[in-house]
């Protein structure tokens, strides 16, 4: 079973973000034991290039890699899904119109309008007509719920023919909805509006990946209908161990 019919069944997956634009990394990433990667373009300093070695070092452990692609174009998508993506999240997607625009990029006729090249992921032409046949029914297209924007037209942007799952991104949510400052009310607009969003995509059965900084409460929103989770980066991951390991060796040496 490939990566879509795991996500479109409804199985429990977590990943993680890949942000250091090296194939070395990433390849230790995927040694980890995740459901899945996605390497983010968005906010790193991932290139055309770049990810097209990262997801050759995804493939050596045979983990799907998905790629979030820095904007809503047919040219970053086709780009992604060219080098071998298990698909795309689409970021800033705050309409039912932007969300169609990213299926019909991530699509081949007559579900969409996707460039067919001889790319990474149709063995450079070599397996096209292969490719050509199953692509649609491999490739996750998914895109990010972070504005209030959005929130006000997720239904619309749910029902979206086409489209796999809505992914929540509480950071830019957030920002959108100003609640910043850490207060209690912050956290409980944040908390509803996230709410609102799964509420709302479970009454359309559609999918629901939401981000988390860590694993404390993913049980919480599992039970609420989120499915796929990506948890944290590699190096917000390797910034906190370095951060408690260079602490606590130095409180170890206080008493010398």
């Amino acid at each position: 079973m490939n990566f879509r019919q795991r996500l479109l069944n409804g199985e429990s997956l977590v990943g993680t973000f890949c942000a250091i634009p090296h194939p070395a990394a990433t390849e230790m990433v995927a040694s980890a034991g995740f459901d899945f990667l996605c390497l983010d373009s968005e906010h790193a300093a991932i290139d055309r290039e770049t990810a097209e070695n990262m997801l050759r070092a995804a493939s050596v452990w045979s983990i799907p890699a998905l790629v979030r692609v820095a904007g809503n174009t047919p040219e970053l998508i086709g780009a992604a899904l060219d080098g071998g993506a298990a698909g795309v999240l689409v970021p800033r997607v705050n309409t039912a119109e932007e969300a169609r625009a990213a299926v019909d990029a991530s699509r081949y006729p007559p579900h969409g309008s996707r460039g067919a090249g001889p790319g990474r992921a149709s063995s450079y032409g070599g397996g096209l007509s292969g490719y050509l046949g199953s692509a649609n029914d491999d490739i996750v297209v998914a895109v990010q719920i972070e504005s209030v924007e959005a929130v006000q037209h997720v239904a619309e942007i749910a029902a979206v023919e086409g489209l796999d799952m809505l992914f929540i991104g509480p950071g830019d949510l957030s920002v959108s909805l100003g609640a910043t400052g850490g207060t209690e009310h912050d956290t409980k607009s944040l908390q509803d509006a996230i709410s609102s969003v799964v509420e709302i995509a479970k009454q359309l059965s559609q999918n629901i990946g939401l981000f988390r900084l860590s694993t404390d409460d993913v049980a919480h929103w599992a039970d609420l209908g989120v499915s796929l989770f990506i948890v944290s980066s590699e190096s917000m991951m390797m910034m906190a161990f370095m951060s408690d390991t260079a602490s606590k060796a130095q409180s170890n040496l206080k008493k010398y």
